[in-house]
């Protein structure tokens, strides 16, 4: 004999399959979106290199900015003989770049993606059609930036403790526990972001 479902079982069961069907289909639309930007041609684009030291981050598809507008995107990263990784950049047609201009890779937040930022330089001559951008400036790791913020908290801690003179009044002691809990709440607030990048 088959078991009947209640009321309340077949809809929550309805429910969940629902959701199940709407994370499918959001995630289709995420991937097939990414696939499309990394795959984009800007038609009547000219190439241009970059190359960084790391690229930590920096994907294929990533976007190229001048003054927060998009005039390009990342087509291709390999390893030079020097070991350093070679970028090669899109550039929209309509857009030149002076070649006394630099490029750095920046995060669009605390832990959002990268992009090529290029910061315009006053040169009256433009990088040609497969030239190299010659200064550049190799993208942040949030984990060494954190770590240098614990480590720094962490001495200045240290150094409070140390100079602390044995008999204090009151009103040091107060100051001093002050700074301790001050200190003690940004390494709490490093820690807790870079266990959220890690994520």
């Amino acid at each position: 004999m088959e078991e009947k479902y209640s009321v309340e079982e077949t809809k929550t069961l309805r429910t969940g399959v629902i959701a199940l069907l709407t994370i499918l289909v959001a995630v289709f639309i995420t991937i097939s979106h990414n696939a499309s930007i990394q795959r984009k041609n800007l038609g009547g684009g000219y190439k241009i290199y970059a190359s960084f030291g790391r690229t930590d981050g920096l994907n294929i598809g990533d976007a190229v900015r001048m003054a927060g507008i998009d005039i390009g995107r990342v087509i291709a990263a390999n390893l030079d003989d020097h070991f350093t990784s070679k970028l090669t950049l899109e550039i929209d047609s309509k857009y030149k770049i002076p070649e006394d201009s630099s490029a750095s890779i920046v995060s669009y937040g605390l832990i959002g993606g990268k992009y090529i930022e290029i910061d315009v330089g006053g040169s009256e001559e433009y990088i040609p059609f497969g030239g190299q951008i010659s200064y550049t400036q190799d993208a942040m790791v949030l984990e060494e930036l954190l770590d240098r913020i614990i480590s720094i908290g962490k001495a200045k801690r240290k150094a409070v403790q140390k100079a602390e003179p044995k008999n204090t009044d009151k009103t040091d002691s107060v100051e001093s526990a002050e700074e301790k809990a001050e200190m003690e709440n940004v390494e709490d607030k490093a820690e807790d972001i870079k266990e959220m990048n890690d994520e």
